[in-house]
């Protein structure tokens, strides 16, 4: 629905004239009528976000043009504009739906105040619809694809929580469900049926991410040309999940640390203290310890965060769930994209129990989309998986055998670690080695024994 679009009804020329030439320069996109009948004509034909109509029109008045815009199209907004004397036939027809009335001669900058009051609502009612969506998904613990003995812990302890308010932080590797976890937390608390609002910090740079937060004020900054509330007002009452958490720049912590502790914050350029209730779950993939001591990460923050801590293993550390989760995915993506139920070959299902998914279980669901949308028949072989998967699995087949040896055991070990550290500290071999107490040189060396950049 094209929600910009306002829809302007006034009988004098003149007075549609000048409203529809300042909603223009606000860069509006802006309809015209001059009747009653002419609206109801434009709202059949155009997808209408808002209506500013006139009460005292010759054919009808605005009161019934409201009955039967709203008989045509309920989402569409409707405000009345009136003279002084007939308010009261205004109120009564905010009773019968109209979302407000202005009075005349209309005040520019309170229709600016009334059209960005149009734009919260209707983005509330958005992220409402939204929220009905996820209930009807029934977000429970039952639904999380899990066997294994290490996500049934995870699962027990979220259950603990979910009836409290307790801040939560969430640990793991990309791809491991952070946010399923946060929204099975959410949707079995008492909170479930307020809003859940999301947040990835990581996405966006220092000052759009505080807006985001906060909201900010008209003015604020350039090109701030409306109040804007942040997702904190948007999640008052219910949950605010902050994921990549590790990715907040100092000056935003500090003001995340002042809502943990009072529940109050600022919009960005105002001055008025905002006061919420909002149970906030963080997550991250980041060593947060380690960014304490390099102090790129409040301690005092980090505190407040980990209230409840819930780590998530990755997948090579659960192997019992990939097995159900590959079940789950070839049925989903194989009813979207309407194909039969289709099996797996013995050799395929092999390569993919074998591999160690660096990506996780969003890893292994790309593998399985995508194995859908290419296979040819009803069987899905492995030349429908990815080329790095079958060449690793070529490298396990000349030795398929689990190492025997104790020191066959110690550089299997040797080498997951390894592995884990540099995925932790996303590549950066300094930081790696010194997680690991060794030197540098030390680590490069073993990487290419292994044949590894």
């Amino acid at each position: 629905m094209n929600n910009n679009v306002i829809l302007l009804v006034d009988d004098e020329a003149g007075q549609r004239e000048v409203l529809a030439g300042y909603l223009k320069k606000k860069r509006h996109t802006v309809l015209e009528a001059a009747s009653a009948a002419e609206a109801l004509a434009r709202v059949k034909q155009e997808v209408v976000g808002l209506v500013l109509t006139d009460l005292k029109m010759p054919d009808k008045t605005g009161f019934e043009l409201l009955k039967e815009i709203r008989a045509l199209n309920p989402e569409t907004t409707v405000v009345i504009m009136t003279a002084f004397g007939t308010i009261e036939g205004a109120v009564a027809a905010m009773r019968e739906g109209a979302y407000d009335y202005l009075t005349k001669p209309i005040d520019l900058e309170e229709l600016d105040l009334l059209i960005q009051r149009v734009d919260e609502r209707r983005r509330l009612l958005s992220e409402n619809q939204s929220l009905k969506q996820q209930l009807a998904e029934k977000f429970k613990f039952t639904g999380i694809i899990s066997q294994s003995a290490a996500m049934e812990e995870v699962l027990n302890m979220a259950g603990r929580v979910a009836e409290s308010k307790a801040t939560v932080l969430i640990r793991g590797e990309s791809g491991t469900g952070k946010e399923l976890i946060a929204k099975a937390i959410h949707f079995s608390s008492p909170r479930k049926d307020k809003p859940f609002i999301a947040v990835n910090c990581a996405a966006l740079n220092e000052n759009l991410l505080e807006s985001e937060l906060f909201g900010h004020e008209r003015g604020a900054f350039t090109g701030a040309d409306k109040q804007r509330r942040g997702r904190f007002e948007l999640a008052d009452s219910g949950t605010i999940f902050l994921d990549e958490i590790g990715d907040v720049p100092m000056s935003t912590q500090v003001k995340l640390l002042r809502v943990l502790q009072e529940e109050q914050f600022e919009r960005v350029g105002g001055t008025q203290m905002m006061q919420v209730d909002v149970r906030v779950i963080a997550a991250t993939n980041r060593n947060l310890e380690e960014k304490i001591k390099d102090g790129s990460f409040r301690e005092d923050l980090f505190y407040r965060l980990n209230v409840v801590s819930i780590e998530i293993p990755p997948l090579r550390r659960r192997r019992e769930d990939i097995a159900p989760a590959l079940e789950y995915f070839l049925q989903k993506y194989a009813r979207e994209n309407k194909r039969k139920t289709l099996a797996i070959s013995k050799e395929a299902m092999d390569m993919l129990l074998r591999y160690d998914y660096p990506g996780n279980m969003r890893e292994l669901q790309n593998f399985v989309e995508r194995a859908v949308v290419l296979a040819r028949g009803e069987v899905i072989t492995t030349a429908e998986l990815p080329l790095p998967l079958r060449n690793l699995s070529s490298e396990q087949a000349a030795s398929p055998a689990a190492p025997a040896t104790l020191s066959a055991r110690v550089d299997a070990l040797e080498k997951e670690m390894i592995f884990d550290a540099l995925r932790e500290t996303h590549g950066n071999q300094s930081k790696a080695a010194e997680r690991l107490g060794i030197s540098e040189r030390n680590l490069r060396y073993r990487l290419r024994k292994w044949g590894m950049k």
